[in-house]
């Protein structure tokens, strides 16, 4: 099965959990036999052998690189020198053309197309147009997912209306975003199949004796405890309802700490929020991190905390039970769909969602019975039958186009 698989980011060149969890997905597809090229829309080192990785530039562009998250801009860099930034939605056009010209000038054949969330389904649309190959879109989370329940942007809804109308199957993350693709785009249901995110166990490095984060480890040594979030700063993770709820924590249970971690648009925002709730010096901001660090965050914490407003996945809540920590996740999650051993609340209610922080703060053998049920689930989780799953789905689609070829 040769699959042209068209994606926005792969670790180490990645800025949340979509670049992980396609990495991932790409990795189980080809111990399984399937032949991946993954196109992304800018050139580096990605050190990966099991799939080809062929970036997508326009002609007479020499290096692309990202100005920060996924969704920032671009800056293109030309063979005469011009230097040109390029915001999300121009990128996409430059990254739909670059598409075309790869896919009309290769000599490779494939069997299927498969798109990974609405920056590549352009791109994707053009694709199957010049080849007439059947096109698989995979939904890691829609437009009102990131618009934090809102309407969003118009133009990155139409653009999911028309491929999820266009697509010859839709692949979903979780029933939560299914049910999500039918609400808002009156898809019909038989039309989406749900392959659920997992987790890669063989690629979590292990902890060191000693945390980076030493200044959090001396005051644990001296009672406190450490509620920790990991994601993007943005209005989809509902940090403002994390910090309202923290302060209800922190007057029951002052010796306790919270660390966020991660980058996005609402960084200064929440800094002045946390100082109108009066709560600064209970809460620690570290920015975008990588390795030890990103790692040690989750190991220190007595719980994590992903309160997302609505959350199509959640692959940080298997990362956090993953190095040692409990889980409460908002019942938004996809996630839930698959860990059950966990607290989960109502993303609205900060009442709920402080009384179930303080209960695990305050409560020492319930922090290490949640820890010990939700690990015996994750200790199950594979990505073998979700790549199982998607070479059935592409099988299906790729038989049928020989029938009627």
């Amino acid at each position: 099965m040769k699959i042209l698989m068209l994606g926005w980011e792969l670790p180490p060149h990645n800025s949340g959990g979509l670049g992980v969890a396609c990495y991932q997905l790409c990795r189980a597809l080809s111990t399984q036999g399937a032949d991946i090229e993954f196109v992304v829309p800018y050139k580096a080192d990605h050190a990966i052998s099991f799939m080809k990785v062929t970036p997508a530039h326009p002609q007479g562009v020499t290096e692309v690189q990202r100005a920060g998250s996924a969704y920032d801009s671009y800056k293109y860099i030309y063979k005469d020198g011009t230097v040109k930034s390029i915001d999300i939605f121009g990128q996409q056009q430059l990254y739909e053309e670059a598409v075309n010209d790869l896919v009309a000038k290769t000599e490779a054949t494939y069997d299927v197309i498969h798109a990974h969330d609405w920056l590549t389904f352009r791109a994707a649309l053009r694709a199957k147009q010049l080849t007439n190959l059947p096109l698989v879109i995979h939904l890691h989370s829609v437009e009102r997912d990131r618009a934090g329940g809102g309407f969003g942007n118009p133009l990155v809804r139409e653009i999911e209306a028309t491929a999820m109308q266009m697509a010859d199957r839709i692949v979903a993350v979780s029933q939560h975003t299914k049910d999500m693709i039918v609400q808002d785009y009156d898809i019909p249901a038989d039309k989406i199949e749900v392959v659920h995110n997992s987790i890669d166990r063989e690629m979590f490095e292990e902890l060191d004796d000693a945390n980076a984060y030493r200044y959090l480890t001396a005051l644990k040594n001296q009672g406190y405890r450490v509620v920790v979030n990991i994601g993007r700063l943005t209005m989809q993770k509902n940090l403002p309802n994390l910090l309202h709820a923290a302060k209800d924590v922190i007057e029951r249970v002052p010796k306790t700490i919270f660390l966020i971690v991660g980058s996005g648009e609402q960084y200064f925002e929440l800094i002045q929020l946390v100082a109108n709730l009066g709560i600064s010096k209970n809460i620690v901001f570290t920015g975008f991190q990588r390795g030890k660090n990103w790692r040690d965050a989750y190991a220190i914490g007595d719980l994590f905390v992903m309160p997302s407003i609505s959350e199509p996945f959640g692959l940080t809540a298997l990362e956090a039970i993953g190095y040692g920590a409990p889980v409460l996740m908002s019942n938004q999650s996809g996630v839930a769909e698959v860990i059950r051993n966990s607290l989960k609340v109502d993303f609205w209610d900060t009442r709920e969602m402080a009384n179930k922080i303080a209960a695990v703060l305050q409560n020492d053998s319930l922090r290490d019975t949640l820890h010990a049920n939700s690990l015996a689930e994750y200790s199950g989780l594979s990505w073998q039958p979700s790549a199982k799953k998607l070479l059935g789905i592409y099988g299906q689609h790729t038989s049928l186009q020989g029938t009627m070829s």
